[in-house]
C-alpha cells in the first residue's frame, strides 16, 4: 500500500501513521517523530503478547515518557504451508481493533523500529486497515535504520561518489547476499540474518569479503552486540541482527 509522509495537514476522519522509532537508542528517534506521537490520539506498540513490553514501545517510553501506549498482539510466526510470505491474518485482527478508534476519527499512532516502509509490520498492517476502510488517511513519519547506526558508529562510509548499495535480507538464507556479492565491490547490507550468520561469514570468505564485514545486533538496547563477522562467525545470533559488507575502494578512499 502507497503511504505519504506524514504533514500537518490532515484530511477529516481518522488518520493512521507509522512512526519509526530508530533501531533503539532513544537519541535518534527524531523531533517529528516525538511530536507526532505527543500529537496523536492513540499511540499503539507491537508486541508478541499484551502482558510483554515489545522492543518499540520501549524506546518510545524513554524517548516519550508521557506518551500513553496500547499494545497490539501480533504473532510473527509464518505458517508452515506458507512459507514465503509473512502471516496476515495476525496482522488483520490487529487491524481491526484499531477501527473502532479510526471511525471516532482519531489520530492513531502506529510505532515501529527502524523505518515503517522498510521491512516492517506497519505496511501489512495499513494495507489491512486500507482493505476494511480504504478513506482512512495513512501516512508515515520516516525513522534511523539499523545499518545507518551501525555505519555511524564504526566510522563506516556507505556509498560515496558513483557507489551503489545494495540491502538484501537473509530470513531463509545467504542466497540473495551470494547473488549481490557477485554483481560487484560495493557495500552490502544484510537484514533479518541472525539464524543463519555462520552460513553469512561462510559466503563473505568464499567471496572475499569478510575482512571489514561488520555484525551489529540490537543496537541500542538490552544485550546490544558490535563485532566483526569474522569474530562470530561461528555463533547465531538474534533476528535483530545487520550486517554491513564495505565496499571495497582504491587505496586512499574509507
Amino acid at each position: 500500500m502507497a503511504t505519504t509522509a506524514a504533514s500537518d495537514t490532515t484530511g477529516a476522519g481518522g488518520r493512521l501513521v507509522g512512526v519509526g522509532v530508530g533501531p533503539g537508542d532513544p537519541e535518534l528517534v527524531t523531533l517529528k517523530a516525538r511530536r507526532v506521537i505527543s500529537e496523536s490520539d492513540r499511540v499503539v506498540a507491537p508486541t508478541t503478547s499484551v502482558d510483554s513490553v515489545g522492543r518499540a514501545e520501549a524506546i518510545v517510553r524513554q524517548a516519550s515518557p508521557t506518551a500513553r501506549i496500547e499494545r497490539l498482539v501480533f504473532d510473527m510466526t509464518r505458517p508452515a504451508d506458507d512459507p514465503e510470505n509473512p502471516p496476515r491474518q495476525s496482522h488483520r485482527r490487529a487491524a481491526a481493533a484499531l477501527l473502532a478508534w479510526l471511525d471516532a476519527g482519531e489520530q492513531v499512532a502506529f510505532v515501529t523500529l527502524g523505518d515503517p516502509s522498510m521491512y516492517s509490520t506497519f505496511s501489512t498492517l495499513a494495507s489491512c486497515v486500507a482493505e476494511q476502510r480504504p478513506d482512512v488517511s495513512v501516512t508515515t513519519v520516516p525513522g534511523i535504520m539499523a545499518f545507518q547506526a551501525l555505519a555511524a558508529r564504526a566510522g563506516t562510509v556507505l556509498a560515496d561518489g558513483t557507489d551503489a548499495l545494495t540491502l538484501v535480507t537473509a530470513l531463509d538464507g545467504p542466497a540473495d547476499l551470494e547473488a549481490a556479492l557477485s554483481r560487484g565491490q560495493d557495500t552490502v547490507v544484510v537484514y533479518k540474518g541472525g539464524r543463519h550468520l555462520p552460513d553469512v561469514a561462510g559466503v563473505l570468505a568464499r567471496c572475499g569479503r569478510l575482512d571489514g564485514a561488520l555484525l551489529g545486533e540490537l543496537l541500542g538496547l538490552p544485550g546490544e552486540r558490535v563485532r566483526p563477522v569474522a569474530d562470530v562467525a561461528d555463533e547465531p545470533a538474534s533476528y535483530l541482527a545487520t550486517v554491513v559488507v564495505p565496499a571495497v575502494r582504491p587505496p586512499g578512499r574509507r
